[in-house]
């Protein structure tokens, strides 16, 4: 048969995943890369579709058909070329992306019922193996204009905007109060997903670039915003949102009762070393452990808890499985490595009992129907209270974007919800402040939202940028 039926010769790969009882004790990705000669068998099962709706359904409409040709044909630089023209950080997009939410969701195969193209496991194949292949950015032809931006925040939307400024020759200055760039991709996303070793080689290739980072440095604590706006040609905003939301219901602030983020960057900066005198450390070993919440952030709690040891994890989400907000893959995994869900239960409390551990009271809900976005609501059943003993309780339900002390003598206009206000993208300067000089992308502008999708604001931010400078 000719490639066009490569699909029906070859069955989806996305690399080979570590066995349940051997994943489930170690802090390592769970997947395996695709070596050279399965990431062309998967390109092959590419159908090149006239209207590629993998691509549409991207949010940095990466052009795969194209970058997926490339594989196939061994042209693995121009494929690592083509990459990068649409996204900073293919290589961790590749990883942590819901694909199947996303471009492999909208896969025609999938949709056929053939199983989606292996477009994630490819997409971190390219860049893993160009760079060890000694694929570098060319910047041969970028000719430096002695401006300069000041990017506050080393985090997807802030790598992003560096990388287009540099790229189009303006000098970015990267300011993060954390100790490595990434923000939550290297704090806050487990190692069992995301690697660090990945970020820190995107690290080297942005400063390879002519991206300089200033680490361990807070704006409004070691530089005034004044002094960025009085040095720099720009300032542009990227601090993510990292407040974290509660459920307005009793016990929330009992001891033994954990705040996600906090937890999961406790744990990632255990195996970093790099645990700040006076922390200590978050151990689950033994514990019976309820996780409330059911995003991604909620998954990465349960398998984390998993890994650390806990005796039992229970995850309680108020609607069904269909209707939650996290990827579909990693719930599947969560339940392989042994994490059990309560379904269409709402937290009413959590209660402390005489032995110093925890009982959560639970009612059960019923979806009620689609509101404007087609979401359902969950409707408490009357006289349906369970309660689940326990030792912690960890919530999960999601972060919302939080204006600095140094906002408002700035400028900067937020609304109701914390999120800073700025242009829309089809303006002539998009992703602009109500202070000129000053732009704003991720998660800050649209609250906790996927990686790809502060990487895409960054990029756009960066345009914006680029556009006021002239």
């Amino acid at each position: 048969m000719g490639d066009v039926f490569q699909f029906m010769n070859l069955a989806r790969n996305p690399g080979e995943k570590v066995e349940a009882g051997v994943r489930k004790i170690v802090f390592k990705e769970i997947y395996q890369p695709l070596n050279t000669c399965d990431a062309g068998e998967q390109a092959s099962r590419c159908l090149s579709c006239g209207n590629p709706y993998c691509e549409w359904e991207c949010p940095v409409h990466n052009y795969i058909p194209n970058w997926l040709q490339l594989v196939k044909d061994g042209r693995l630089f121009d494929a690592a070329d083509l990459s990068h023209k649409t996204n900073s950080l293919p290589e961790i997009c590749g990883r942590v992306c819901p694909q199947d939410r996303l471009c492999e969701g909208a896969c025609t195969l999938n949709q056929g019922g053939f199983g989606a193209v292996s477009i994630g496991s490819v997409e971190k194949y390219i860049t893993d193996e160009a760079w060890k292949a000694g694929w570098r950015p060319d910047m041969s032809r970028v000719t430096f204009s002695g401006k300069k931006v000041a990017v506050i925040g080393a985090g997807p939307a802030g790598l992003a905007c560096a990388d287009v400024l540099v790229r189009n020759g303006v000098r970015p200055v990267v300011f993060d109060r954390y100790e490595e760039i990434g923000g939550l991709l290297t704090f806050g996303i487990p190692e069992f997903k995301l690697e660090k070793q990945i970020v820190r080689r995107r690290r080297e290739m942005l400063e390879g670039m002519g991206v300089e980072f200033c680490l361990n440095t807070e704006i409004g604590r070691d530089i005034q915003i004044e002094q960025l706006l009085s040095e720099y040609d720009a300032v542009f905003m990227g601090m993510g949102a990292y407040q974290f939301m509660q459920g307005g219901f009793p016990g929330e602030d009992l001891p033994g009762v954990l705040e996600a983020l906090p937890y999961l960057i406790n744990n990632v900066r255990q195996h970093l070393g790099s645990l700040p005198a006076g922390d200590a450390p978050i151990s689950l070993k033994g514990k019976r452990v309820v996780v409330l919440g059911g995003g991604d952030t909620a998954m990465d709690c349960n398998r984390t808890a998993i890994r650390q040891g806990a005796k039992r994890v229970i995850c309680a989400y108020r609607r069904d499985e269909t209707n939650m907000p996290g990827s579909r893959r990693e719930v599947g995994n969560a339940k392989e490595e042994g994490v059990e869900f309560l379904w269409q239960r709402q937290p009413l409390s959590i209660e402390k009992n005489s032995d110093g551990s925890l009982r959560v009271r639970l009612a059960e809900t019923r979806l009620g129907e689609p509101d404007a976005k087609g979401r359902r609501n969950a409707e408490v059943l009357k006289d349906s209270v369970e309660e689940i003993e326990c030792d912690n309780v960890i919530i999960a339900f999601g972060f919302q974007a939080q204006a600095a002390d140094w906002f408002e003598r700035s400028g900067i206009a937020t609304d109701k919800r914390g999120r800073t206000q700025v242009t829309a993208a089809s303006s002539a300067f998009k992703f602009q402040t109500a202070n000129p000089k000053v732009f704003a992308g991720g998660d800050m502008v649209r609250g906790a939202d996927l990686v790809v999708r502060a990487v895409f604001e960054g990029r756009q931010a960066a345009e914006g940028i680029l556009g006021w400078l002239g």
